[in-house]
């Protein structure tokens, strides 16, 4: 169960402005519906706002939480755990893609280390790795707290800070594992349907990340009500941080646009811990891993982008932000019919409905 006290209670995006969005968009100078899911985003982050139009997204942040895992012990990527490490220096030195996709949309990141391998200690930190989820639980429960906490944290240090969306991401040789797990736990998927490639395993890893996923999966069999302890029997420090960051960003009545099979794992978690909060997921794109399509299909997400991504880092959802941007800013640049003198609609009213910018 979640303690009452851990999350507060998710208040939904304004439905009354999401109603009041269509007119507004057939005010403006394009056939109705033209826009396809550019107007469809756009509503959404208006209804977020509570206001017609929306503000512009000037203050996006990109949030990578990083973390080994047990599990990546026993054959399930076709990379060392060490790579993690190496991988976290290069995202903090500005190389990795993810940088490069920020610099190009104007956004920056933030790196998380809540359990790479190595010595370290500080606010952000929860362990060395963890448990290996076939055989042991990832964590215990003093770290599962204290990772909750600290993804909590960050998210209010964000919005504080005036993040008007946030992009979670992922970091961490195994993480795939976990996700697939998660996933499989929360919406009873076979394991043999959410296992997927990886870092590009062979069939013989294959095979092995499919035992070890169905392994522990039998071990929260009977835990389904308990969103806390699954997390801390199946799921790892950087996933458990990153489910609540997800969910007091919800709490926090701020969008999140989500990457790919991880992050998307780690919202279903957010979504147990803090019933509602999937009213503020946007699916940044879908990845080519099994499990992502039936996490998205879980939280009733359709996403933006199919462009064959799968590398995590928060990368897919990056890209699909200059989409969501778009989608806000012809909300606001676009004239109305009335604005521009042109011929409107026959039948239909050219006015745009009084806009709400308190």
């Amino acid at each position: 169960m979640v303690p009452a006290e851990l999350f507060a209670r998710v208040e939904f995006p304004d439905h009354k402005i999401l109603a009041q969005t269509k007119d507004f968009h057939d005010s403006l100078t394009k056939p109705p519906g033209s826009l396809g899911k550019l107007e469809q985003i756009g509503c959404f982050i208006s209804a977020c706002q509570g206001q017609i139009p929306p503000r512009p997204l000037n203050n996006s942040k990109i949030v990578v939480f990083a973390g080994d895992h047990g599990v990546a012990t026993k054959g399930v990527s076709a990379y060392p755990s060490s790579v993690s490490l190496q991988m976290a220096e290069n995202i903090t030195n500005g190389g990795a893609a993810i940088n490069v996709i920020a610099r190009t949309t104007g956004t920056s990141v933030r790196l998380i280390d809540t359990s790479l391998d190595h010595e370290a200690w500080g606010d952000e930190r929860v362990s060395r790795s963890c448990g290996s989820i076939d055989v042991e639980d990832a964590m215990t429960q003093e770290q599962v707290e204290r990772a909750l906490e600290i993804g909590k944290r960050i998210a209010d240090q964000e919005v504080d800070a005036g993040a008007d969306i946030l992009i979670p991401g992922d970091l961490g040789i195994g993480n795939t594992t976990t996700a697939a797990a998660l996933v499989g736990t929360f919406t009873l998927a076979e394991p043999v349907v959410v296992v997927g490639r990886g870092t590009g395993i062979d069939d013989e890893a294959w095979k092995l990340k499919v035992s070890a996923i169905r392994d522990a999966m039998f071990r929260v069999r009977d835990l389904r009500q308990d969103p806390i302890a699954i997390a801390r029997k199946i799921s790892s420090p950087d996933l458990a941080a990153m489910a609540a960051f997800i969910a007091q960003a919800a709490v926090r009545r701020t969008p999140v646009l989500l990457d790919g099979v991880v992050v998307t794992a780690a919202a279903l978690l957010a979504n147990k811990l803090a019933p509602g909060a999937r009213r503020w997921f946007i699916a940044g794109h879908r990845s080519t891993e099994p499990a992502h399509s039936v996490a998205l299909n879980a939280l009733a997400l359709d996403p933006i982008l199919e462009f064959g991504m799968s590398l995590g880092e928060g990368s897919g959802a990056a890209t699909a932000l200059p989409m969501v941007k778009i989608a806000v800013d012809l909300m606001n640049d676009m004239s109305t019919f009335s604005s521009a003198g042109v011929d409107g609609p026959l039948n239909a009213s050219s006015e745009a409905p009084e806009q709400n910018t308190e």
